[in-house]
């Protein structure tokens, strides 16, 4: 018996209730059913089940057992319908996880229309100010501004994103232009209080050379939508994700402060368990996002001559 049949048989087992419904649903005799289980336990050498004539109930180890052999056989059924040639469509419960702000622009719109594509489909979207521990939390995929550096997790770049530093017209015709770095110190500057990363330690690099910056200003958030719009009515510089920036960029309302400097990257990417990397429901939502992305009339690509 391959391990595969002896999950489900002992899935089926549970679910039956007794050895005597497991035989007739599998047309043997309760006792080839119970030579069966016997051939398991010993195998792993821990009694799974307490039995009596009637019924039977999981021990500790049993419960263990059945609740990643149910877990593992759904596994097993996505990975199949995601490599089969039908290509059967994604269903049941994918749990999305997402920053706040962009969450609430782009993520939840784009659900809305992978809904519409895949009805069969339950999508449960929690939005944070932090990321979540993938591992530790009910959450089949997270969005993430950066790479990750947890080996058990696997991230796909869904879109090209950078941190840009811009400011109001009517700022820098007031305030004037910086052209290097360490001008920054001179200005008010519009900080985002966000994850655990420095606060108001700013990097920019230009060739092999980065400086980092500690900036200063009357005004904090941990909201991305507050700092822009304290941006835009002319309070100071702000380093923001292009994302966030480009529609503004493009209009005018905002405009690109020390364009020849690099900041740190903030590729987008959606981020899932290994164990996830053959599920139908993530594959399908992953390259949804990416297309969505792609053509959304606020991405940075769109009409960049413009700016």
């Amino acid at each position: 018996m391959n391990t595969d049949s002896e999950l489900a048989f002992f899935c089926l087992l549970v679910k039956q209730g007794s050895l005597a419904a497991t035989a007739r649903e599998l047309n043997l005799t309760p006792p080839a059913v119970s030579r069966r289980l016997s051939q398991l336990e010993e195998r792993l050498g821990v009694r799974l089940l307490n039995r009596t004539t009637r019924r039977i109930s999981l021990t500790n180890e049993g419960e263990v057992y059945f609740g990643n052999a149910q877990r593992i056989l759904s596994d097993i059924d996505e990975m199949e319908r995601l490599v089969s040639s039908s290509r059967a469509a994604p269903k049941g419960l994918l749990r999305v996880n997402a920053p706040l702000g962009f969450g609430r622009s782009y993520i939840g719109p784009a659900i809305s229309a992978f809904t519409k594509t895949y009805p069969d489909v339950e999508v449960q979207l929690h939005l944070t100010d932090r990321p979540v521990n993938l591992p530790d939390e009910a959450i089949d995929v997270s969005i993430r501004f950066g790479e990750l550096p947890d080996s058990r997790l696997i991230a796909k770049k869904i879109a090209a994103n950078r941190r840009l530093l811009c400011a109001s017209p009517a700022y820098l015709r007031a305030a004037g232009q910086p052209n290097f770095p360490h001008e920054l110190t001179q200005h008010p500057c519009i900080v985002l209080r966000q994850n655990e990363s420095a606060y108001g330690n700013w990097r920019l690099s230009r060739g092999k050379q980065t400086e980092t910056i500690k900036v200063h200003g009357k005004l904090s958030t941990n909201d991305g939508e507050v700092a822009i719009n304290w941006a835009l009515e002319g309070h100071g510089i702000l380093m923001r994700a292009e994302w966030d920036v480009a529609k503004y960029l493009r209009s005018g309302r905002l405009v690109q402060v020390l364009a020849d400097y690099e900041t740190p990257p903030a590729d987008i990417y959606a981020v899932y368990l290994e164990r996830l990397n053959l599920s139908a429901k993530v594959a399908y939502f992953v390259e949804h996002l990416r297309d969505y992305l792609s053509r959304h009339a606020d991405s940075p690509n769109q009409n960049q001559s413009n700016w």
